[in-house]
């Protein structure tokens, strides 16, 4: 029987790699349901090829343009249309690739309806990681990282005795700017921070990847996913992007996972789980022609916003909530051309600075920290 899918943010980077790995595989998956926001060209496409029976969609209009359309097709608005999408009838695994918290609530109802979760949305557990794993035990759910850097710990873990283990190492590229100093970067423009040197992504995460909050980001969902104390976890600057990322065990071993960048494979590792299928038209990679690797120790003063993450990490509570909220909030601006490179970490620091934690925190309270936080920075910005 096929696996039948939900895909949440399709028309994304990861939406459309994982889009290849079900094209390639029609014998092994059925599309049930999917996500987009605003490309509703792409989103036409995607109807007419894999037929799902609900699509999720940004509002009631672009609904009722394409229940026109598609009449056999349910559209639903909104959150609601989300929510539709996590939960629909009889599918297995729900891909998760929606950029910010605006994926927490659709998440956490799919693991509270029993589907296994392939995450790529890292802010779900930086914002609840909590909740969202205290859920995924009571559900008996799986969470399995499509992150390239946690599902490369993920599969070299696999056989492995947790109490062997005496450090998570995540490689970062040092994305954009890992050449420049603290001074050349007060010039830098949208245009420079969107050129990373390795990979192909979406605006907000290689924003993320050039200011190193991306990475922050993932050493707090490493925790979660792993059960790791944040002493146990290691980050090295990493240029080739070839090895992924490694555990290191008690004896002194390293284990790690190489490979090209291609997202597909992480992807369809989730997808698959516990199996393994040949990658269709995988990108050439030879170990034989791969020179050199390098690793560097990274520089935190550099990387301001890497230490700060470690911090609020180890903190805990809402604090990682603030950081995570203020970041998209200050990308956004960076994005629209309303401050400079720069105030992306000011605007940061200044929220988690303030920020006052609250006693007997419940998921409903983190929320609503999530969206007070936002506002802050809205008006910080607005000044």
């Amino acid at each position: 029987m096929k696996k039948k899918i939900s895909l949440l943010g399709a028309t994304g980077s990861i939406g459309k790699s994982t889009l290849d790995v079900l094209r390639n595989n029609p014998e092994m998956f059925e599309l049930v349901a999917f996500s987009f926001y605003s490309n509703i060209e792409l989103a036409k496409k995607i109807i007419e090829e894999f037929q799902p029976k609900i699509v999720g969609v940004r509002d009631q209009s672009m609904a009722q343009t394409l229940t026109a359309l598609y009449p056999k097709v349910e559209f639903i608005a909104e959150l609601q249309g989300l929510i539709a999408v996590a939960t629909a009838k009889d599918v297995k695994i729900v891909l998760t690739a929606l950029i910010g918290s605006v994926g927490l609530l659709p998440t956490m109802a799919a693991i509270k309806n029993g589907k296994d979760i392939a995450l790529a949305n890292k802010e779900i557990l930086v914002m609840a990681g909590y909740w969202v794993m205290q859920a995924a035990k009571e559900n008996d759910v799986k969470i399995l990282p499509v992150d390239s850097e946690h599902s490369a710990i993920f599969q070299v873990l696999q056989g492995q005795d947790m109490k062997n283990i005496k450090e998570l190492v995540i490689t970062a590229s040092g994305g954009s700017f890992r050449d420049l100093t603290r001074e050349e970067l007060k010039q830098v423009t949208l245009e420079d921070a969107l050129q990373h040197p390795n990979w192909a992504m979406g605006k907000k995460i290689t924003i993320d990847s050039s200011t190193m909050v991306n990475k922050g980001l993932e050493v707090i969902e490493a925790h979660w996913l792993f059960n790791a104390s944040y002493d146990k976890i290691k980050v090295v600057l990493h240029r080739e992007s070839t090895v992924h990322s490694m555990i290191r065990l008690v004896d002194g071993a390293y284990f790690a996972q190489l490979g090209a960048s291609d997202m597909r494979e992480p992807i369809q590792y989730a997808l698959t789980f516990p199996n393994r299928r040949p990658l269709k038209k995988e990108k050439v990679f030879d170990i034989a022609d791969v020179a050199v690797l390098h690793f560097d120790k990274l520089d935190k003063e550099r990387f301001p916003m890497l230490a700060l993450a470690f911090a609020v990490g180890v903190k805990g509570g809402s604090f990682p909530t603030v950081f995570n909220a203020a970041n998209e909030v200050a990308v956004n601006a960076f994005i629209a051309g309303k401050i400079k490179y720069l105030e992306i970490e000011n605007l940061i620091q200044r929220a988690v600075a303030k920020h006052q934690e609250k006693e007997n925190l419940t998921l409903e309270m983190v929320i609503e920290i999530d969206k007070q936080t936002r506002q802050k920075v809205y008006e910080r910005i607005k000044l």
